[in-house]
């Protein structure tokens, strides 16, 4: 039987397991709290936030400021025209820190409700720990965060090629030559940035693969549920959690583009395509936590309408029998004693079935997943196009 409906429990005692969280004492943070950059009870990201920001873009600004490279560029383009080296330190780096907190906040928030809203009843229950103490382990091992760190690395180095591209015109002597601060946004700045982007990826495989084995369970699944999910409504909002984690990649991406349409003539209209392929494959990437458990979902409508669909049958020829044809015999539990209204609400469940969704994700976390992503190219396209007709054209679009 299902384990009853009860108010939320403390996170602390909803079961024998502790709650799983992706975040939680993942290798890089306990490496962290013993530098003392977070404390030892808590994720500290307003801390940790504020001290990458500063590392990163105080020596860049310092350094150009003594050189005369921040406002005038005597030999290049000045450090405020390239919005985005500011952008990339002081708001992608943060938000990517920040966004482990609200990431964090949903995992205890929402796995829970596995128990607590039925979905795993007591013969179920043991097996959903098992899968809470994989995943946790998981999240434990070292060598993926090893392998982020040692592609960031590869990354930087590799790509020193193109290094002295436009981005980094602030940067050049008049030999060509990085100058200090040009140094320390590729060798410092661009590797942070990557690992922390590369680190976002993995979190959010290690939840494709919690949710895997999640699937595989032998899940209380309520096809009528007024969710359409069967019952799984409430992980719906779980991609919003990553909001500042899109925000920073689309902000860090929109901010160079700014630059090239300010500084350099470039056509926002040509940016259309690029800025299309990032909001489409972004949000998939967004969603893609929540796409093992379609084939659970998909079973479970499957193995209900046919039988959704006899119930209704059933009843209807009963009702026919009783208040049309007047040949029925005795009372059946699918008639109500005094009218037909019961039909009705067999029609609703019915329909609740057939309309039920494979996949937990609706309008209102559709935008709350888009909204992060275009909130940054729409600030670039309005450096061209009025920003009416922008809104208007993203209001038809949501409409």
């Amino acid at each position: 039987m299902a384990t009853p409906l009860v108010p939320f429990p403390n996170v602390e005692t909803a079961g024998p397991s502790p709650p799983f969280s992706p975040i939680d004492d993942e290798p890089p943070l306990r490496w962290q709290r013993a530098l003392h950059l977070a404390p030892r009870d808590s994720l500290g990201v307003g801390r940790r936030a504020v001290v990458f920001a500063l590392a990163g873009w105080l020596p860049i600004a310092l350094w150009a400021l003594i050189r005369d490279r921040l406002i005038h560029g005597t030999a290049g383009e000045p450090l405020l025209q390239h919005y985005g080296v500011h952008v990339r330190c002081l708001v992608a780096i943060p938000l990517l820190i920040l966004g482990e907190a609200t990431l964090h906040k949903a995992a205890l928030r929402y796995f829970p409700q596995f128990i607590t809203m039925g979905l795993v009843d007591d013969a179920t229950q043991p097996a959903f720990e098992t899968v809470l103490r994989t995943a946790q382990r998981w999240r434990d091992r070292a060598l993926p965060w090893l392998l982020t760190l040692g592609t960031a690395l590869v990354w930087t180095f590799a790509s020193r090629a193109a290094s002295h591209g436009d981005e980094l015109s602030w940067a050049l002597d008049e030999n060509g030559r990085l100058g200090f601060g040009g140094v320390w946004f590729v060798y410092v700045v661009r590797p942070l940035f990557v690992a922390l982007l590369l680190a976002w990826l993995w979190r959010i495989a290690l939840l494709m693969l919690f949710f895997a084995r999640i699937g595989k369970l032998n899940l209380s699944l309520v096809p009528s549920h007024p969710d359409r999910v069967g019952g799984l409504g409430f992980l719906a909002k779980l991609p919003n959690a990553f909001a500042p984690v899109s925000l920073a990649l689309s902000a860090t991406i929109a901010s160079r583009w700014a630059h090239q349409v300010v500084y350099h003539q470039q056509s926002v209209m040509a940016l259309k395509l690029p800025a299309a392929t990032f909001v489409v494959v972004w949000s998939l990437l967004m969603i893609a936590p929540l796409v093992p458990l379609m084939p659970v979902l998909l079973a479970a409508k499957r193995a209900a309408v046919p039988t959704y669909s006899a119930m209704v049958a059933e009843q209807g020829r009963l009702v026919r029998r009783r208040w049309i044809d007047g040949t029925a015999k005795g009372d059946s539990p699918l008639l109500e004693p005094d009218g037909v209204g019961v039909i009705a609400d067999a029609a609703t469940m019915y329909n609740a079935v057939r309309s039920m969704r494979i996949l937990p994700i609706g309008k209102p976390s559709l935008v709350g997943i888009l909204l992060p992503i275009v909130a940054p190219m729409l600030v670039v396209a309005a450096l061209q196009i009025p920003i009416k007709t922008l809104l208007l054209g993203l209001l038809k679009t949501l409409i």
